[in-house]
């Protein structure tokens, strides 16, 4: 048996059962891996670390290229691709790549998502009027605030350093 299995540069546990533990791996979850399982004749009860050697490579190719295995597309996270138009389905460090070339793509193709994007706002339609202050100085200032700071900065220091009233 063995102790670690590394599939897709993750390393997982040998002693956990296989069909819950390659949802460790970015981008496989539960009803992409109980597919890949299913249409490889694998259980999904049984521990990855003893899994034959056969089945193990037949599972880490799997991973690599699930569209060879004729699964259904909807089940892809990335269906009708923007370069190549084809299904896929992204594993691993390749999804925060193509995140990252999708949003700039859109910001150089000049798209509202892309504007949005550039801005810091939120781009799917969200309301932006109370919640999304990531970033920017959070608090209200009211008018009663303003004017006590208006105040606090136009009294002379001579007053203060004399030894005026003390604040409690």
């Amino acid at each position: 048996m063995r102790r670690i299995v590394r599939i897709k540069r993750v390393d997982l546990p040998g002693d956990k059962k296989v069909g819950s533990i390659i949802t460790r791996i970015k981008g496989i979850k539960f009803s992409m891996s109980h597919a890949i399982l299913n249409s490889l004749n694998i259980d999904g009860n049984t521990l990855l670390g003893e899994l034959p050697d056969e089945d193990l490579e037949r599972l880490k190719k799997a991973i690599d290229d699930p569209s060879s295995l004729g699964l259904p597309s909807w089940l892809f996270n990335r269906r009708g691709d923007i370069e190549t138009g084809e299904d896929k389905h992204l594993t691993g460090m390749d999804i925060p790549l193509t995140v990252r070339e999708d949003i700039k793509r859109m910001k150089e193709t000049k798209s509202l998502k892309g504007f949005r994007h550039a801005l810091g706002l939120k781009v799917r339609g969200q309301r932006t009027k109370a919640h999304p202050r990531k970033g920017r100085a959070v608090g209200v200032v009211t008018k009663r605030r303003a004017a006590k700071m208006q105040k606090k900065e136009a009294k002379p220091k001579k007053q203060e350093a004399k030894g005026g009233k003390k604040k409690k």
